[in-house]
């Protein structure tokens, strides 16, 4: 039988597993509570961070899928103690669209921190740090 902090874990890499699959929707909703928050702290695409709300969460989803023509997250640890998992990655991903300076086809790479809540199950808040690679 697993412990609570597998179970956890397991979430987080389905939940990114599906994400760099280009999940939206109920797809990556499933993964959600439905009173879930997640916090982006101030990074280069968002310099003044933000918190989204599940619908809000599920609606830049499905941009993403517009903007980016792949994603991956490569994990690189996670730690988990009851119903936190904390999980550092590297994420890579090759546009779809002109971005900023960078043209269609362009590959970006960032390194994620990111923290997440379970509660039963599901994500309930997650908060990210996300630092860019320069472009």
């Amino acid at each position: 039988m697993a412990t609570i902090e597998e179970t956890n874990v397991t979430v987080v890499r389905d939940y990114l597993a599906a994400l760099g699959n280009g999940a939206a929707g109920d797809a990556l909703g499933r993964f959600f509570s439905r009173d879930a928050r997640q916090i982006e702290l101030p990074n280069r695409l968002n310099p003044k961070g933000g918190e989204s709300d599940l619908a809000t969460l599920l609606k830049r989803a499905e941009q993403g899928k517009t903007l980016l023509r792949q994603q991956h997250f490569d994990i690189r640890s996670v730690v988990a103690q009851g119903s936190h998992v904390a999980v550092e990655a590297v994420w890579t991903a090759t546009l779809a669209t002109p971005l900023a300076t960078l043209p269609a086809g362009a590959a970006m790479k960032a390194y994620f921190a990111m923290f997440f809540e379970i509660e039963g199950g599901r994500i309930a808040v997650q908060r990210n740090y996300d630092c860019f690679e320069s472009w």
